[in-house]
């Protein structure tokens, strides 16, 4: 897949963070120690360069552009095990504007709920279309696949209208659900605080 590589970096990179956070407490590293953090966890630039580790400076006086902030959020409960949020919301299906309530599919079908950031954007749509290329497989296992973001209807009518060899979706066989209040993003915990825009 298109982008995968870089989101399992990111991956590792949060699991590394979040995993323990204490570890990173302006109390357990002093101002003059320096913290080793290895290439490829920074941002897969340039692969081809050499994977050994450089040093970054902590220092609260240093000013350079080498030095940098992680915040690690520990806020948001983990939902493995717990009731899913119930939702409605339009979504467009088939070329048309339709309502999907998550609740009606209980005790009907498992359902696969996944969350992209925007449409037009490179989120991994090769990962997006798999799904509705594999479609056929998941009806099988009676499971219904449901798309997310906080984009119009609209848009998200524009993106599968679009054929994929111009950076559309084409047409999809599972809904993509418009959540422009982030309503729902809000209720699965998947929105990052710093990066929400206030309306």
């Amino acid at each position: 897949m298109a982008c995968s590589a870089a989101s399992a970096a990111a991956t590792a990179t949060a699991a590394l963070i979040s995993s323990n956070p204490k570890a990173f407490s302006s109390s357990s590293i002093s101002p003059s120690q320096n913290l080793t953090i290895p290439r490829s966890f920074s941002g897969l630039r340039n692969p081809l360069q050499s994977q050994v580790p450089r040093p970054v400076s902590l220092s609260r006086r240093s000013r350079s552009r080498k030095s940098f902030v992680v915040k690690a959020s520990v806020e948001i409960p983990p939902l493995v095990g717990n009731t899913a949020p119930d939702f409605a919301a339009e979504a467009v299906f088939d070329q048309e504007f339709i309502n999907v309530k998550l609740s009606d599919y209980i005790g009907k079908k498992y359902v696969i709920l996944f969350f992209y950031p925007l449409d037009f954007t490179f989120v991994c749509p090769t990962e997006i279309t798999a799904f509705s290329d594999r479609y056929a497989e998941f009806e099988k296992l009676n499971t219904e696949i449901l798309g997310v973001s906080t984009d119009s209807v609209f848009s998200h009518l524009a993106w599968v209208q679009t054929d994929r060899k111009s950076g559309g979706l084409g047409d999809l066989k599972y809904p993509l659900i418009a959540d422009i209040t982030k309503s729902i993003s809000k209720s699965y915990g998947i929105l990052i605080p710093d990066q929400v825009k206030k309306s």
